[in-house]
């Protein structure tokens, strides 16, 4: 697993391992609320898996560089929305392309007999990663 995270990137924590020049913990937001549309700040909070004041930090940076906003949540005066702005989303298509682009090349790397299997025990790892 060390070589895997070591090879792959993951332990970059200022740039993607798509070689994106972004944080990745912004990176996780934005693909978040690019698949979501909008967020309540606190959903944000358990899709990211980290603290509240951590996930209002990452809003924050992404707000200054003019990707995402918040407003208030309609039926809730406490609640806060979060959704990409126009810049936003195209922000998260880059990355979108340079993750697909690097999962893609990895893959293609894998021979074809045994690239179901190496995908299926990616599923299981995650899943068993969730779990714990």
């Amino acid at each position: 697993m060390a070589r895997f995270v070591r090879a792959f990137g993951l332990h970059q924590p200022d740039q993607t391992p798509c070689g994106q020049p972004i944080p990745t913990s912004e990176a996780h937001a934005l693909a978040e609320l690019a698949a979501a549309g909008e967020l309540r700040q606190v959903e944000l909070v358990h899709r990211l898996r980290l603290e509240k004041s951590t996930t209002s930090r990452i809003v924050g940076q992404l707000t200054a560089r003019g990707w995402a906003e918040r407003c208030p949540a309609p039926d809730d005066g406490r609640g806060v929305l979060v959704r990409l702005t126009a810049e936003g989303a195209k922000a998260a298509d880059r990355l979108a392309a340079a993750r697909q682009a690097r999962f893609g090349a990895a893959l293609d790397r894998i021979p074809d007999d045994q690239r179901d299997a190496v995908v299926s025990a990616l599923t299981q790892l995650a899943e068993a990663v969730d779990e714990t």
